[in-house]
């Protein structure tokens, strides 16, 4: 389950780097870090650079990652004045563009957005790589995260769908990043980037198998200020994204199974009623809202493997006629310039 259990990296020396980078946005990890770190340096392949954006810490972050920095050249640390508290969401993607304006990603494949409190599989950027490479309309993807219940102290799945990559660990390839116009700022991020993939023509997805499979040494739906808060700005983040009430609630009655049982749902559909009644703002975008409509009322109608599965086949033609245009650029240039000469 965890990298221990996973074969033995390759030696250092003999290591190749894959032509990824990744940015962590991180504030107060003090408690979490050296197990993503220590996991991301045990990796099969490692990232070309790995840019480590330290968003006003006040712990002991900053000396740990200056400490590997100086033993691992594809470390960068990037440092950010303190800010006075912790933001998610908007916070979070602030810090990661801090981080991603400090590199040119014209020869980067691949692009990462990593948290630092995970505990990775010693393959799993060599997995997904594969993976990715193997399926060219892949524009995003991810493993499967879990979490030690501290009641039972087992290993309990946190139930993402197989159709979202998860935001703790977002792999993107750099072209369908660059096409969904990369992150938006604002709490739902991690799922409004699937969906415009989808929009696009690209899929997203994650897996559940024993090799991207990880830990999330804090659980998503928590927050610092505690998991009643998390929640509520789960529901609050749906509302913006434009999830329907008929859908948040269906939604909201699942997660009612999962711990903690009820009141964690209840309280992700409490946040996305509250944002109504207070007529928030939502994700400036009409067609993008019409499009994720449609598509959760399928879901709520087949269920939303099949849903998923209907939509990405139709989509698949939009993939391949931007793949196609993007293949036959210069034919189009001579035959304009055929008709010009003409």
């Amino acid at each position: 389950m965890t990298r221990n259990e996973q074969k033995a990296p390759t030696p250092p020396d003999t290591q190749s780097v894959g032509n990824y980078i990744i940015i962590s946005p991180c504030r107060d990890e003090a408690g979490y870090m050296r197990r993503t770190l220590d996991a991301v340096i045990a990796q099969t392949v490692p990232p070309r650079l790995w840019i480590i954006v330290d968003d006003g810490s006040t712990d002991g972050t900053a000396g740990i990652l200056a400490e590997y920095a100086a033993r691992h050249a594809f470390i960068q640390i990037v440092r950010r004045e303190d800010r006075g508290r912790r933001s998610v969401g908007p916070g979070v993607i602030d810090a990661f563009y801090a981080g991603l304006q400090t590199v040119d990603l014209a020869d980067v494949d691949f692009v990462v957005k990593l948290d630092l409190d995970l505990d990775l599989p010693c393959a799993y950027f060599e997995e997904l790589i594969r993976r990715m490479e193997a399926n060219p309309s892949i524009g995003t993807c991810s493993g499967k995260p879990y979490f030690i219940d501290p009641r039972s102290e087992r290993l309990e799945s946190e139930m993402c769908g197989d159709e979202m990559s998860v935001g703790m660990t977002k792999f993107y390839r750099r072209e369908c990043f660059e096409q969904i116009g990369g992150i938006v700022r604002e709490v739902m991020w991690d799922g409004i980037d699937c969906h415009r993939c989808r929009m696009l023509g690209w899929k997203a997805c994650s897996w559940d198998d024993p090799e991207l499979r990880f830990i999330h040494l804090r659980p998503m739906g928590t927050s610092d200020k505690g998991w009643w808060t998390g929640r509520m700005r789960h529901g609050a983040g749906q509302y913006f994204m434009g999830t329907g009430l008929v859908y948040m609630t269906v939604s909201a009655l699942y997660r009612m199974t999962r711990p903690p049982r009820v009141a964690g749902g209840l309280a992700m559909w409490w946040g996305y009623v509250k944002a109504m009644l207070q007529r928030r703002p939502r994700y400036d975008d009409l067609e993008f809202r019409r499009f994720l409509r449609r598509y959760q009322w399928q879901c709520l109608l087949k269920g939303k493997r099949r849903a998923t599965q209907e939509l990405d086949e139709r989509q698949a033609a939009v993939f391949e006629q931007r793949m196609k245009a993007r293949t036959t650029p210069d034919k189009k240039l001579s035959r304009g310039a055929a008709v010009a000469a003409g």
